[in-house]
């Protein structure tokens, strides 16, 4: 265990000495209230840590002490209708330990230990497995049966497995012989939340993903395993719209990360999806969301985990077979979360002061994003579709998060302030939005309607005449016209 000592606080960033050893993204406790934190620079004994939660009252000579592994992801039953904070602790266990408010150094499991899950296995004593094969099932939600896979890096032979019964979590369900000796197999296990999961081999998105919106269905389609923005100014309707598409969408699993948005809206979606009934079974839509709450008033630097640990988590379910869609509500938030810590480590300042590796930031998370077809034995296609919302400033969208997110994505949904006045929702301008999954989804829909790209067309040249007419208007006058 390395031990070293607080040398300076800087905000959510702290400098510690005598921590000779330690990696980079390795997770510490820092103080005296065991405060968590992530090693984020590295300079012989100096480590540089961004700590996620509240620093306030940290002070130089109090410890910090390396747990030696990367912030890691709980994966495992238990996770679909629950709400975690940006470095996925459960706040409903939270509120019923400490009360309404996050205690700081507060260490709660992502997962329950005491609930007992159904496990059903599906391999037997003898049979070979490699990494992703799933041995057993566990009935997690009335729409989720949550597939239990050998996690990855891990292949041989079954010497054990339990029999059909109720177990809880740590439980050891099953043991493979392998050629480093015997691993056992639990039913969660973690996994490091900045490094993406792998997979076998990645596919072209060519199914669309069904949003129940009409101009987004038709116009500007987005694809199953693809990638879009909401870019809008403030009232244009960007979390409503991601509401609506966690409402409505034809996924299997729901991840909705708030991101330094106001704690009302996630408030909402508390509120309306239980209530709601998903359409295609009648079930409330909540049985198959998972919510990470990581609101405007939380520490800044844990906006950073929680984008990581939302894809970390649609990759986990992307791997068992389904489709899941990510919501980000915002990265421009997560940006300035980026934009306060470089500021802090003294960092040369890019483009509005955001740090020069933005791009390869926001890169990074929306090539996680993709239809693949996972590891294991047998044909299994999963999917993760990333939306994330931008708020730039004023609505200019030639700001950097803006602008780079459009050299990522391929569908872009411009949000149009005029026609949010005009209380004309969704407020996607049909003249500034495009989607580049239209060649990619187009087969899909002329099976089910022959001459769909013909129509659209027509529908798109008659929307870019009537904004040409607008223009006339503008300048002769309603009362010219014939």
């Amino acid at each position: 265990m390395i031990e070293g000592k607080i040398v300076r606080v800087s905000g959510p960033v702290v400098e510690a000495r005598g921590m000779k050893g330690a990696k980079m993204y390795d997770v510490v406790r820092v103080g005296d209230e065991n405060l968590i934190g992530e090693i984020i620079r590295l300079n012989q004994d100096m480590a540089t840590i961004q700590v996620y939660e509240e620093t306030t009252g940290l002070k130089p000579g109090e410890k910090v002490v390396s747990t030696g592994n990367p912030l890691s992801a709980e994966l495992g039953p238990g996770l679909i209708t629950s709400i975690f904070d940006g470095i996925q602790r459960p706040l409903v266990q939270i509120k019923e330990s400490v009360g309404d408010f996050i205690t700081r150094g507060v260490d709660v499991p992502a997962l329950d230990r005491k609930k007992k899950w159904d496990f059903k296995p599906l391999v037997k004593k003898g049979d070979k497995v490699t990494s992703g094969d799933v041995i057993g099932e566990v009935r997690e939600t009335s729409l989720v049966t949550h597939r239990i896979m050998i996690p990855p890096g891990i292949e041989g032979k079954i010497r054990d497995i339990v029999d059909e019964g109720k177990y809880i979590v740590e439980d050891i369900i099953a043991k493979v012989e392998t050629k480093e000796g015997q691993k056992e197999i639990k039913l969660m296990h973690r996994w490091p939340v900045r490094k993406g999961r792998p997979y076998r081999k990645k596919l072209d998105p060519t199914a669309p993903l069904i949003t129940g919106q009409r101009v987004v269905d038709t116009f500007f389609p987005i694809a199953k395993g693809g990638t879009a923005a909401i870019p809008g100014g403030f009232g244009t309707g960007k979390t409503v719209m991601l509401h609506q598409l966690a409402k409505w969408s034809d996924a299997d699993i729901i991840v909705y990360i708030g991101c330094g948005e106001r704690g009302n809206e996630m408030t909402d979606v508390l509120r309306e999806f239980p209530e709601l009934k998903d359409p295609k079974s009648g079930e409330p839509l909540m049985n198959r969301t998972i919510l990470i709450a990581n609101t405007s008033n939380m520490p800044v630097a844990a906006r950073d985990a929680s984008v990581y640990t939302g894809i970390t988590l649609a990759e986990y379910y992307r791997d068992m077979g389904y489709d899941v869609a990510l919501m980000a509500d915002s990265t421009s938030r997560w940006a300035e979360a980026m934009r306060e810590i470089s500021g802090r480590l003294e960092e040369m300042p890019g483009e509005e002061g955001y740090p020069a590796y933005l791009a390869s930031r926001l890169a990074e998370f929306y090539e996680r994003a993709g239809r693949v077809i996972t590891l294991g034995s047998g044909e299994r296609e999963g999917s993760v579709s990333v939306v994330g919302a931008v708020s730039p400033p004023g609505g200019d969208f030639s700001e950097p998060v803006a602008q780079n997110t459009l050299r990522i994505v391929k569908v872009f949904w411009a949000l149009d302030s005029d026609l949010a006045d005009r209380r004309h929702f969704p407020a996607i301008n049909w003249l500034r939005s495009y989607s580049l999954y239209v060649d990619s989804v187009r087969e899909h829909w002329e099976q089910i309607g022959k001459g769909w790209a013909d129509l659209r067309t027509k529908a798109m040249t008659l929307l870019q005449k009537e904004a040409e007419l607008q223009e006339i208007v503008k300048l002769v006058g309603p009362d010219a016209l014939p």
